[in-house]
């Protein structure tokens, strides 16, 4: 997957001299003695990252932590005070005003978390507005703007104002305008924050919809450590405006590396987040006995029989092995109820299919068998794993 957005030691300082406070900080001075010495409040601290292309990349921590800083740093609505902005290998921190404003035009949307619509200007007008101010006819971008609404759901709703519709629908506006501009990269800065529960839910079954279709590159910042798992390829958390833990959801969970960290996993529902591919047990060696090709393990009551391309043909147990070798044909011992799973599938979603006495089996998306599973194994994976969650202890802060 190619890199679309890298930051690379970005700092940002709140003060009049923040050359001096960058010095204090590349030095090993932290932000408070930053405040103590020169009455400058760090924003960010030295952050790197990197947002492949197509990813729903995750800004998440708690509040002041620098999540929002950063993102108004990536689009320059707040100037970074050190550091770079790559944007497809291009640094946007030096760019000027004219250049600026054809990033922010057509590169990089932002989507808020309270909205921001023109009140005075219907639905589809407000869709239409980047276009507007990119200089596009009028006819193209009503007929952009008319696509975009009919992707989100709103088609009928294009001529009402938006005091007509509900909180959700709303945000799906903003959503719309931030598409209709075709933007590679979109900025969604806290975009569900504001929503209800049930309506919170909602969109982010929505994002996740658009995204199997658009693959966007989005940076979405939340403090809500649920949304980052149900959304996010990739998770960065913040504290003092610093990265103090960045990867998948999965490793995040299974080795937060720190207390603070280690906080925002406790109450995660592992068999929602963790598939198939992660708690089973690898396929052995195939081996022939009797005309059938057989995938052994000493740790199974039975072994699985596979063709030669390793699809699941069945099963037999070690009772039937030795009618094998003794000359018994293999369909006379093949015991076809196996249940198949693919490997991306969730934990709790196998449990439901799993039936007690049946061999389980994990395919990849060709259908070959790749691993075996048991309700141990899935039950140790979804378990507390706290025991090895601070192996690698960083001293991130508690706040």
């Amino acid at each position: 997957m190619s890199e679309r957005l890298k930051v690379e030691g970005l700092y940002k300082i709140f003060g009049a001299a923040p050359q001096k406070a960058v010095a204090m900080l590349e030095n090993g001075a932290d932000k408070d003695r930053v405040l103590s010495e020169l009455g400058m409040v760090v924003g960010l601290n030295n952050v790197s990252l990197s947002v492949p292309s197509g990813a729903i990349y995750m800004i998440m921590g708690l509040s002041g932590s620098g999540k929002s800083t950063l993102a108004r740093c990536i689009n320059r609505l707040n100037e970074p005070s050190a550091g770079r902005i790559l944007l497809d290998g291009r640094d946007i921190v030096p760019l000027g005003e004219a250049e600026l404003r054809d990033v922010r035009r057509t590169r990089i949307s932002m989507v808020f978390q309270h909205f921001a619509l023109l009140p005075n200007k219907s639905v589809i007008a407000n869709v239409e507005f980047g276009l507007k101010l990119r200089g596009v006819s009028p006819a193209e971008r009503r007929k952009r703007a008319e696509e975009v609404l009919a992707v989100v759901g709103l088609a009928r709703w294009a001529y009402h104002q938006p005091h007509e519709l509900s909180g959700g629908m709303r945000q799906r506006v903003g959503l719309a305008r931030a598409l209709a501009t075709d933007a590679d990269v979109l900025i969604m800065d806290e975009a569900f924050s504001a929503l209800d529960p049930l309506i919170r839910s909602e969109m982010q079954d929505e994002l996740s919809r658009l995204q199997r279709t658009l693959q966007k590159t989005i940076l979405f910042i939340t403090h809500d450590f649920q949304e980052a798992l149900k959304l996010g390829n990739r998770i960065a958390i913040m504290a003092d405006g610093k990265v103090v833990r960045e990867g998948t959801p999965e490793e995040i969970v299974l080795n937060p590396g720190s207390d603070y960290v280690a906080s925002f996993t406790r109450e995660v529902d592992r068999a929602r987040l963790f598939d198939a591919r992660m708690a089973m047990a690898v396929a052995g060696e195939v081996i022939e006995i009797g005309g059938a090709r057989i995938v052994a393990d000493t740790q199974m009551a039975d072994a699985i029989v596979v063709d030669d391309q390793m699809h699941v043909l069945g099963a037999v147990t070690a009772a039937d092995i030795e009618k094998l070798r003794g000359g018994a044909l293999p369909q006379t011992v093949l015991r076809p109820e196996v249940v198949s799973v693919q490997a991306d599938a969730k934990l709790i979603d196998v449990a439901r299919v799993w039936r007690a006495g049946q061999p389980l089996v994990v395919v990849d998306e060709a259908q070959r068998l790749i691993g075996r599973l048991t309700p141990e194994r899935m039950l140790m994976e979804i378990s507390d794993h706290s025991p090895h969650h601070l192996r690698t202890s960083t001293g991130a802060p508690h706040a």
